[in-house]
């Protein structure tokens, strides 16, 4: 058995009882035997085994040279940017284009010497909450192929469950890393808003989209995070300062931690996940740990609010896919006004069609300010009430998903897929770290999870945090 972190692959990597040969055919070999769950659209496996040779090498003759992340095998949404690969945020419409730059947190691993496998399924352009809506189809949990994954990451969540590779770079515009990655049995971290650069990563709605990562420890995550958050000039949301891992740290090792009401309180709530989220936090107080019930009085504003203004930014975002400057373009039409409608009604999903059209409707003018101006006021709200907890408390604590995941047979109507991120959109919408934590498995075997999120810029505390839970 290969090892299972970063820290003992390198060690293994630098005494020679580990060749990066041999991890890599590891790693190929179980995306290889598991195809069949979908997870990755495409595996670079020649050139991945080229660079493995190459540092096999390196490790050899330039062992002082090696890089902060030698040793490291990741997997690649495809909503961001690696170049000269292929990138198609797993729709039509970007058929046949090939990414002329790549990513900055790309950028970033790839001088550390780490090295890429492939890029994974995801929902089309990030749209979804299940990964069946993607052009390539859909992604199976590798625990039971008859349940879903999650989404919109759940291609990134079952590559790093196969044992593909060690880490995951996803996506998370509402919980697209963390809600995959607690149906999946994993670690999912979303950093703060402006705490990695989103340069590079394929837009779904700016103010929200951020990367995110999913591996099996958070030693991992932070290791990948301490490489990823790099000043940036291209991505004008940057922090300026405090990037990861500056962090408050509190001096008391007893920690307060915040349950909403309203989560532990919610009828739709699955009995197995609210059981085994007790149990957790019953042994953080065995502990010494403070936790304390909270009011929250926004519960109920969270999902209309996020999808109001996701799908605006959306319809904002996906103008730019017309059939004239790259990707896939409809032949079925005589004239302009026909090649644009027809290339995007061909090119883009039901899914994707749908919220262009919906925010584009909150958009117009004459419901400008009934829904999104409405909905922008009520996230600053959002926003002030939980600034307002986090100054009394170090965490809030909430599930992650309100059941495991379903069977894909399982028919949902729109609404009931919305209300699926009820517990995850909390921290996009507020721009704050999240980590998503395995709660458990249910009486059926399925992964649960929990989340940690704190205050902004904390990432550094977050991730210690959580560490000294695993």
């Amino acid at each position: 058995m290969f090892p299972q972190n970063l820290k003992e692959i390198q060690s293994g990597l630098l005494s020679g009882d580990l060749t990066m040969s041999a991890l890599v055919e590891y790693y190929l070999a179980n995306a290889a035997t598991s195809a069949h769950l979908n997870a990755y659209v495409e595996v670079y496996d020649e050139e991945i085994r080229t660079k493995a040779i190459a540092l096999d090498v390196k490790i050899k003759s330039q062992p002082k040279q090696l890089g902060r992340l030698f040793g490291l095998v990741v997997s690649v949404k495809d909503l961001i940017c690696h170049k000269d690969h292929g990138l198609t945020a797993a729709s039509k419409i970007l058929n046949g284009f090939v990414s002329q730059f790549d990513a900055t947190a790309i950028e970033a691993i790839l001088k550390e010497d780490a090295l890429i496998i492939g890029r994974t399924n995801c929902d089309s352009f990030g749209m979804g909450s299940t990964n069946k809506n993607s052009h390539y189809g859909p992604v199976k949990n590798s625990v039971d192929p008859d349940y879903i994954a999650g989404g919109s990451s759940g291609g990134s969540a079952v590559s790093v469950q196969i044992k593909s590779c060690l880490v995951a770079l996803g996506t998370d515009t509402g919980g697209s890393v963390r809600q995959p990655a607690a149906l999946c049995g994993l670690y999912g971290f979303k950093p703060s808003y402006g705490m990695v650069s989103r340069y590079g990563l394929v837009a779904y709605a700016s103010s929200f989209d951020q990367l995110g990562l999913i591996a099996h420890n958070p030693q991992d995550i932070d290791h990948v995070m301490s490489v990823v958050s790099t000043t940036d000039n291209n991505d004008g949301t940057m922090f300026a300062k405090g990037l990861y891992p500056e962090s408050i740290k509190s001096p008391s090792n007893r920690k307060r931690i915040a349950i909403l009401k309203p989560t532990i309180d919610s009828e739709g709530l699955n009995h197995e996940v609210k059981l085994l989220f007790d149990t957790k936090m019953d042994t953080l107080k065995a502990t010494g740990h403070q936790v304390d019930i909270v009011d929250f009085d926004y519960m109920d504003v969270l999902v209309p609010c996020y999808y109001i203004l996701t799908m605006a930014e959306a319809s904002s975002n996906l103008s730019r896919y017309d059939g004239v400057r790259y990707g896939y373009r409809s032949q079925q039409s005589t004239n302009l006004q026909d090649m644009y409608v027809n290339t995007r009604t061909e090119g883009f999903s039901s899914e994707v069609k749908k919220r262009i059209m919906l925010g584009s409707f909150v958009l117009s003018s004459t419901n400008y300010d009934a829904y999104f101006g409405k909905a922008q006021r009520v996230r600053r709200v959002i926003k002030n009430a939980i600034d307002d907890i986090l100054s009394k408390y170090d965490f809030i604590a909430l599930p992650t998903t309100t059941g495991p995941a379903w069977r894909h047979d399982k028919v949902l109507d729109p609404l009931e897929m919305y209300l699926s991120d009820v517990y995850t959109v909390l921290a996009n919408l507020t721009g704050i770290p999240c980590m998503s934590l395995p709660l458990g498995k249910t009486s059926k075997g399925m992964p649960l999870g929990y989340q940690i999120m704190t205050s902004v810029k904390n990432d550094a505390h977050l991730l210690s945090f959580v560490d000294s839970l695993s």
